[in-house]
């Protein structure tokens, strides 16, 4: 682990918003390594990152997903084979072969680094934006690379098309609708969390940390053309005060992004509130939506190809652009 220091110019620069007092981040000390997580085209884009950037990722949990590079930079594969028809039957040799020659190639993590990272795959039986059975060719997809025992499938809650949660007051668990969180009396982020980190305290009732905006263009050059300008950062008290922290990113899905549905996503998963009682940083990375070039008017992660035909691999912008933001909260 290292320690981020931050001059007083650098946090009025890169931290441009707080939503509550600014914490001490130049105390900050984040772990080298991270997980992820994500939902629907966030849970496609964890998928990617992992597979790509394995050497600094420790484990990662994807809900209502399919296999990694599932569309072989096709709109139409996507949409025939990675998304809500019965009929969806990605060509598991053909996306085999495209990662192990990107792998060949250099421009993915080697095979060896993902071996003893913890995977957490979840999939509501009644999700009807997603077909359900892509979860399960995405834990044979994993089975090809990581320890058998690191891998958890769960897909036998009966959910549409939301990260769920054991809260009281979010929308039904049998809806898939803005914010896409949902009372399902099911705690997801308990449970990935468990599974990534191993045990884990329990989550507070209520948040005390910090939420910050943090300019994404500042941070990275590659996420101007492909990323919001603005994305979030949550900072427990314990992080700030300089306690050791270990850095989480979370992954909106498809119109789940702040311009869509304000700060639901960032603040409605609980994983802030456990990050509060288990000494981690939140980072929410954003996307933003484009009715022209690139198509993307749902503000999805990019999964089918439209930054380019790289998108799947370290090259690729948005790639690229996320880890650029991480490598800048671990320098």
């Amino acid at each position: 682990m290292r320690v981020i220091k931050l001059s007083a110019l650098t946090l009025l620069s890169l931290f441009a918003t707080t939503l509550n007092a600014t914490p001490a981040l130049s105390d900050l000390k984040l772990e080298q390594s991270i997980t992820l997580s994500g939902l629907s085209s966030g849970a496609y884009m964890a998928g990617q990152y992992h597979v790509a950037f394995a050497e600094q990722v420790d484990g990662v949990a994807m809900l209502a997903s399919g296999p990694v590079y599932c569309a072989q930079n096709s709109l139409g594969l996507a949409l025939e084979h990675c998304f809500n028809k019965d009929t969806s039957a990605p060509d598991i040799l053909a996306i085999k072969q495209y990662i192990a020659a990107q792998r060949s190639a250099g421009k993915l993590a080697p095979l060896i680094t993902l071996k003893d990272d913890k995977i957490w795959i979840f999939h509501g039986a009644k999700d009807a934006t997603v077909q359900p059975k892509l979860a399960t060719i995405l834990y044979e997809q994993y089975k090809q690379w990581v320890t058998p025992e690191n891998i958890v499938l769960i897909n036998d809650k009966p959910f549409a098309h939301t990260f769920p949660t054991d809260r009281p007051n979010l929308g039904s668990c049998e809806r898939s609708e803005a914010p896409y969180l949902a009372s399902c009396g099911y705690d997801a982020s308990g449970s990935l969390l468990q599974h990534l980190l191993g045990k884990v305290k329990a989550k507070t009732t209520s948040t005390t940390g910090t939420l910050l905006e943090i300019n994404q263009h500042q941070l990275a050059a590659a996420a101007k053309d492909t990323l919001a300008e603005i994305g979030y950062l949550y900072v427990p008290v314990s992080c700030a005060a300089g306690e050791p922290c270990k850095l989480h990113v979370s992954f909106h899905g498809c119109k789940q992004n702040a311009n869509s549905v304000g700060d639901a996503f960032v603040t409605g998963t609980d994983l802030n509130n456990y990050a509060d009682t288990n000494n981690l940083v939140i980072f929410y990375p954003q996307t933003v939506a484009s009715s022209i070039n690139p198509f993307n008017p749902n503000a999805c992660w990019d999964w089918w190809g439209y930054t380019g035909a790289d998108y799947a691999t370290k090259t690729g912008p948005q790639l690229q652009a996320v880890h650029q933001l991480v490598q800048a909260l671990l320098p």
